[in-house]
């Protein structure tokens, strides 16, 4: 996890939102590779474990959700659009200038150091992301089961890949994305929660923008 992070991050918690607290243990340059983070409202404490924050497992934490594993198979007649690359992902996001965070949750993690090549200066930050996806200097990984663990209006962008594209994490992925930003779901079947207005459809993608 990027060090710079721990200002953007929030306890899942439901009670008001406030700064964690970061006990550092190893760092590797700008990034933490174990430490603790505690929350001063609720004294919870997460855990830093090889470079990856751990807010707790549950629903969508780990595994496909059950959206995902109604899908039909990749070898199907009616098989889903295979995800969009990040050229086309860059496109979508439109996003002009360095700096801020862009989220990417699930499968969509995927395509961090694809993006970063092509959007310097632009920390990601992947929730929940597949078995085989590392933390990089330009990525930092999140594990979360009750939502997105950051505080709201943090994102210059966010991505929802298809196995996390039902309502608890669309609509945490308008919490934390920023007025006026674009919203990009990895399903064209998607419902996008209040507050998101739809811009187009389609291949299996949804491109979105907050209100």
């Amino acid at each position: 996890m990027h060090i710079e992070l721990t200002e953007m991050l929030r306890c899942p918690e439901s009670h008001r939102e406030e700064f964690l607290v970061l006990s550092t243990g190893e760092m590797s340059g700008r990034m933490v590779q174990s430490g603790l983070l505690g929350c001063p409202v609720c004294h919870k404490e997460y855990e830093v474990v090889d470079g990856v924050v751990d807010f707790g497992a549950g629903a969508g934490a780990a595994g496909p959700s059950a959206a995902a594993q109604r899908a039909p198979a990749a070898s199907g007649p009616t098989a889903p659009a295979p995800a969009p690359d990040a050229p086309t992902l860059q496109a979508l996001l439109d996003l002009s200038g360095p700096g801020g965070i862009v989220v990417l949750l699930g499968e969509a993690s995927r395509q961090a150091e694809g993006l970063a090549a092509l959007m310097g200066s632009i920390h990601f930050v992947g929730i929940n992301a597949p078995a085989g996806v590392e933390e990089l200097p330009v990525l930092s990984l999140l594990r979360a089961g009750r939502g997105i663990p950051l505080r709201a209006a943090m994102a210059r962008g966010v991505v929802v890949g298809r196995d996390l594209a039902e309502r608890l994490w669309l609509v945490e992925a308008h919490r934390v994305l920023l007025r006026g930003r674009r919203y990009v779901v990895e399903s064209d079947g998607a419902e996008l929660p209040a507050g998101i207005n739809e811009l187009a459809r389609g291949q299996g993608v949804i491109v979105g923008e907050k209100a």
